[in-house]
């Protein structure tokens, strides 16, 4: 019965957090003031266009019928909500008559396969080696480390992939200034296709790297630190065990857990794309789409790009708290 309880108010948490924001993805970009489509019609004028007033009009309601802007704001909401559960969230203005979640699934792919292998391995790296410089913390190489790794994540992100862009391709042109793939190259599984779609993301893989390694690296130690100094990992070290042993199986297994529920985090923002990585590099994902979105007032294309990190987020944090009971025993389902 408790294991019930327990999984039912994760479930309604998850429900709620989704719908909280929804809700304020929806808010949002209506508090701007801004008016889409008043501002499409507006740059049609400036062209040349004239429209009589009373086509202007009909132009105006249908466009905003089309959009999902007629209305009230609850109207708007209903009918938005409405939508959403079949996964219609509109066409984009800034690609019309492209609907906006077919925009978000051809730049998903780039987004999960740039994010996902640069998180893991800055989180394999950083957890590994600060694990093992939290245990040694008295050693000049632990300090000398925790320095470096204090300093390359104190430099602002966008300092770093701007830092790579001048390096490695102007400095030392070892690999292309933006895109995802070279232009107009088949998509193959050839090993040169391949290879090919490795030099573009190298750049943008290694800034967000660069960016998590320390983060990973700091926490772990610190957390590493912590628990040497727990009683179970002294009772070790009086029974002489090898230190190998006490600083895999008691001090970085130990220290590993909250780190564990980072990482279901962060792969659930990985729906979210990374704004300046791609956008510095031209990378097509979901976060260079989002800022384009922005700053066109796409309405349609902003919900739609950030309602899947959205409930990425509170899915993996629901996963977490599901089966975190099963890998620290400290926690039941109650």
């Amino acid at each position: 019965m408790s294991v019930i309880r327990y999984i039912a108010s994760r479930v309604l948490v998850y429900v709620a957090t989704i719908l909280i924001g929804v809700t304020i993805v929806f808010i949002i970009p209506r508090l701007t003031g801004t008016d889409p489509v008043v501002s499409i019609l507006t740059k049609l004028t400036v062209y040349g266009e004239y429209y009589d007033p009373e086509v202007y009009e009909q132009m105006l309601n249908s466009l905003r019928e089309l959009y999902g802007l007629k209305g009230s704001i609850m109207e708007q909401y209903v009918a938005f909500m409405r939508r959403l559960f079949i996964g219609d969230f509109g066409p984009s203005i800034i690609a019309f008559p492209t609907p906006a979640m077919d925009i978000v699934h051809d730049a998903l792919p780039w987004t999960l396969g740039l994010l996902s292998m640069s998180l893991l391995i800055s989180w394999i790296l950083g957890n590994l080696v600060g694990g093992i410089a939290g245990y040694f913390s008295n050693s000049r190489w632990s300090s000398f480390l925790t320095v470096l790794m204090m300093s390359t994540y104190a430099i602002p992100y966008y300092i770093t992939a701007l830092l790579l862009v001048v390096l490695f391709t102007y400095l030392i042109p070892l690999f292309p200034l933006m895109g995802g793939a070279p232009i107009g190259v088949e998509p193959s599984l050839s090993m040169e296709y391949i290879l090919d779609l490795v030099k573009h993301a190298f750049l943008p893989a290694m800034s967000i790297v660069l960016m998590f390694v320390g983060w990973w690296f700091i926490s772990m130690r610190s957390m590493s630190i912590a628990v040497k100094s727990d009683d179970y990992v002294r009772y070790a070290e009086l029974m002489n065990l090898p230190k190998r042993l006490i600083m895999w199986k008691y001090v970085v297994r130990n220290a590993l857990l909250p780190q564990v529920t980072g990482l279901s985090i962060q792969l659930g923002l990985i729906f979210s794309g990374t704004l300046v990585s791609e956008v510095v590099f031209a990378y097509p994902g979901i976060g260079y789409i989002l800022y384009q979105a922005v700053i066109n007032n796409d309405f349609n294309l902003i919900m739609a790009s950030t309602i899947y990190s959205i409930i990425a987020v509170a899915t993996s944090v629901l996963i977490i708290d599901l089966i975190y009971p099963l890998v620290d025993p400290r926690i039941r389902y109650r």
